[in-house]
């Protein structure tokens, strides 16, 4: 038995697990201290910028209620989120002592048993510029502060009344590539009549109006001016933004035919993807979040509904440019997780992301993908009157002016 023990450490594997250790032994006073610092630097971060959110960001919840008639174009929708962009980083003292960060926003489109309803979250000291900006672009409209809807659905106190499935979303490409626009809809003129528009965003309405009683249906959009957040290869610690990826993607394209104006002619859809991506970079972006929750009363779920709930975001995709992928709870395999104890786990840990709308920062930090003002405002904007889902409440009547105490 000792002999057996004896040639299992001899082993090679073993060999090389021991000169590992002696060599990371007789290094730890090299990196042991860098090890600590870090550490202490990471922790110390977390815990400024928590006390920052605690004390400067009270948030509110901001009901947008629709008139019958919405003449314009979702060009007024990138104005209003122009509203939302406050690219201010602070300089190293900000960030490091006093845990600065920025204001970040959630667009969020709602269903409550097939009632739609359109929701902004925000600081509030935002507050009277959002609706400012609204109100600018879309004067009958009405903005009400109410309280959250996701007391509504209270999953995580209440044992087994709630079945929950959700989903996150990413980009299939990199950022650069832009997903497929309201431009591309032709939505960008005022000019075309109301029966002949395909908005994207009401066959989403229509799925919302569709789910019965005891159903809901979150979409959260999440949003923060984008950051210098890319590691720059060959730089320590240096950092380049999604216009930097956006220029290096374009330069390799065009290096495939000898330069721009190189001796072998790109073709028209190359030249396509190329005048693309250089008009998504001339406007502002956001890093962005999505995720959308279907819950419901478990004698009223309906897994039918999982299905449109993904597809709703598969209009927006483009097979040359990008789109969107969904990511979504649960396990492959059954012995992946014995009795669905490490599902119910995960489940509770997505209510609570989505509750807290926590998604730049802990405790649910995820990374983020970057969208710009055109592309917000394509999967979150105002529909027409094409959109006639019955239970998609509208004001019936029009407002003559926004309110007079708001800030000039």
């Amino acid at each position: 038995m000792l002999a057996r023990f004896q040639s299992l450490f001899d082993s090679p594997i073993f060999v090389v697990f021991g000169q590992i250790y002696h060599v990371l032994s007789a290094t730890a006073f090299l990196w042991g201290p860098a090890l600590l610092v870090w550490l202490a630097a990471k922790l110390w971060l977390e815990y400024v910028q928590m006390s920052y959110r605690v004390k400067n960001f009270e948030f509110i919840m901001l009901e947008i209620k629709l008139p019958r008639i919405i003449e314009k174009t979702p060009v007024a929708m990138e104005l209003v989120l122009l509203s939302l962009y406050h690219p201010k980083t602070g300089n190293w003292w900000d960030r490091w002592w006093d845990g600065y960060v920025k204001a970040w926003f959630s667009l969020e489109i709602v269903s409550i048993e097939g009632a739609v309803k359109f929701f902004i979250r925000a600081p509030k000291k935002y507050k009277n510029i959002i609706e400012s900006h609204i109100y600018a672009q879309y004067p009958d409209i009405e903005v009400h502060e109410v309280e959250d809807y996701i007391s509504l659905a209270p999953f995580i106190h209440e044992k087994n009344e709630w079945s929950l499935w959700g989903c996150t979303f990413s980009l299939t490409k990199p950022d650069p590539y832009p997903i497929k626009t309201y431009v591309d809809y032709g939505l960008d003129s005022s000019m075309t009549k109301e029966e002949n528009k395909s908005d994207p965003i009401t066959s989403v309405i229509e799925f919302l109006g569709s789910i019965g009683r005891g159903q809901q249906i979150w979409m959260q959009i999440l949003v923060q001016s984008t950051n210098r957040r890319f590691n720059t290869p060959g730089k320590f610690l240096g950092k380049h933004d999604w216009k930097d990826e956006g220029k290096a993607l374009i330069k390799s394209i065009q290096s495939k035919y000898g330069g721009e104006f190189g001796i072998f002619k790109a073709t028209k859809r190359e030249g396509e993807i190329v005048n693309a991506i250089e008009r998504s970079l001339g406007k502002p972006a956001f890093d962005c979040g999505i995720r959308t929750l279907y819950i419901a009363k478990k004698e009223n779920y309906d897994s039918g509904n999982i299905a449109g709930l993904v597809s709703s975001f598969s209009q927006y995709s483009s097979q040359d440019l990008n789109g969107f992928k969904p990511s979504t709870l649960g396990f492959d395999y059954p012995w992946e997780d014995w009795n669905d104890h490490r599902l119910n786990k995960q489940k509770r840990k997505f209510y609570d992301a989505f509750v807290r709308r926590s998604y730049f920062y802990p405790p649910y930090k995820m990374k983020p993908f970057v969208l710009n003002t055109e592309e917000l405002a394509t999967i979150f904007h105002f529909p027409g009157g094409v959109a006639e889902t019955p239970t998609f409440s509208r004001i019936e009547s029009r407002k003559g002016e926004p309110p007079a105490n708001l800030p000039i």
